[in-house]
């Protein structure tokens, strides 16, 4: 007789962390599905979470640790493992210091609760100060921004999309996505709600992306002069007496008027590509909508001016009184308050060795890892651990970090492939799979844009 189960579980694929159904039969599984009794994803899927199962089934994916010997790769027992790598971290820590030794966690450690709540149990105990994250290559501007003007890097506003009026997107494609920094499953529907209720959607991109195809107005804007659009916008909002009181308390926003007195829609129409006229007919929109929200995301932070941009998103939220305000900004309020539990974190407490780049929240930027173990001299770095991360595809110059990968002492992996990263690691220590163990979205309740809570 078939044993036939049913499995509720959300996709940790991305931050939409859309709700799932999963029937097996024993071990095998039969199908995924959108779960249409998931109040907050409302049964929608995407192709990434029926890869799952390709995941689970992958004859390619470790399942037991493995030491390199040359080109050659042998599994080992996982005390051996365990020994191995101790032995090696101990030893280097002892010769060189503890900052020779780096750590890189990827994206996927956020999606992963275990990982949240206790790899630092080991990583702490290692006391480096080269830590680095996918943190610096995605989203970071958002947290040192929330961490200058809240008092806490997780503190971080989000658009409440299914009550707003009008939506301005810059830097953003949810419809790629699936909302980021924003954690919004079936996010096509919710865009085209807000035309259907009457609103407006306005994405400033410099391609035709996926999302300024269905906008109701798509500006192109030069690629990485999103600020000077921004400074043109808020600019407007003052000149033009197009503020509104808020009753958050504010402090020095008259010097913000003084200081961006020069940045006006003409004056930076030259840099951003924008007509001056658009910018502040724009301005008058957003200004006039009952309800309006500025969204900037990842193409907003990697950049030259990132965390400027981000500062400006938030002003023109705050001064259109619009943050903190139902169909505007909105913090969560989650079942796991991560603002609650953690520090607010901190900024430029060091620098690193090579390039004197500040650490936001104990991290370094990930920009400077290559040549932190390249540079000879005290405090090189000697040794790496990856975690659920291939720096070499997702992180700046990927060459050169094979060139310095190649010449370390000794690297861990923990990572269930050997990819282009890891294959230079002496020991990969692989995980469960994803449909192995239990699961909570800690981050992505934090960020998402209704208040949901869900245990797997």
């Amino acid at each position: 007789m078939s044993d036939i189960s049913v499995h509720h579980r959300a996709c940790h694929l991305c931050e939409a962390i859309c709700g799932l159904t999963i029937q097996t039969e024993g071990e095998r599984i039969l199908s995924i599905k959108g779960d249409p009794l998931d109040s907050f994803s409302r049964g929608h899927i995407c192709p990434k979470a029926v890869a799952l199962q390709d995941i689970q089934n992958d004859p390619d994916r470790l399942r037991h640790p493995m030491r390199r010997c040359g080109d050659e790769w042998q599994a080992i027992g996982w005390d051996e493992a365990y020994e191995l790598v101790a032995e090696r971290l101990a030893e280097i820590r002892e010769r060189h210091g503890a900052n020779t030794v780096a750590i890189y966690q990827g994206n996927p450690s956020v999606h992963n609760y275990g990982l949240m709540t206790h790899s630092n149990y080991f990583l702490g105990l290692l006391k480096t100060r080269n830590r680095f994250s996918a943190t610096s290559v995605d989203q970071l501007p958002h947290h040192l921004t929330s961490h200058l003007m809240y008092g806490h890097g997780l503190l971080l506003p989000v658009p409440d999309i299914d009550h707003t009026d009008f939506m301005l997107i810059l830097g953003g494609n949810p419809l790629a996505s699936n909302g980021s920094i924003m954690t919004v499953p079936d996010v096509e529907k919710r865009l085209k709600a807000i035309r259907a209720r009457g609103g407006k959607l306005v994405v400033v991109d410099p391609r035709r992306s996926e999302t300024a195809a269905i906008a109701d107005q798509h500006l192109f804007v030069r690629p990485g002069q999103d600020a000077a659009l921004l400074f043109g916008l808020l600019n407007t909002l003052f000149e033009e007496g197009l503020t509104r009181a808020s009753e958050l308390p504010l402090d020095d926003i008259e010097e913000v008027r003084t200081a961006i007195a020069a940045f006006s829609a003409e004056a930076m129409s030259a840099r951003c590509g924008v007509p001056a006229e658009q910018i502040r007919q724009l301005a008058r929109d957003f200004a006039a909508a009952d309800k309006a929200v500025c969204y900037g995301r990842m193409g907003v932070s990697t950049q030259a001016f990132g965390t400027l941009c981000q500062w400006l998103v938030q002003l023109i939220n705050l001064v259109t009184g619009n943050l903190d305000r139902v169909g505007g900004a909105l913090c969560t309020e989650p079942a796991v308050d991560l603002v609650e539990t953690t520090s607010g974190g901190h900024f430029a407490a060091w620098h690193s060795r090579v390039s004197q780049l500040p650490e936001y929240g104990g991290e370094l930027p990930v920009a400077a890892l290559a040549e932190e173990m390249l540079e000879p001299g005290e405090g090189q770095v000697r040794a790496l651990i990856t975690v659920a991360g291939n720096p070499v595809l997702s992180t700046p110059n990927g060459r050169k970090l094979e060139q310095a990968l190649d010449g370390l002492e000794f690297m861990l992996s923990v990572d269930f492939y050997i990819n282009e990263t890891t294959r230079y690691a002496d020991v990969i220590l692989p995980p469960t799979a994803p449909l192995e163990h239990d699961h909570y979205d800690a981050t992505f309740n934090l960020l998402a844009v209704r208040n949901v809570t869900r245990f797997n």
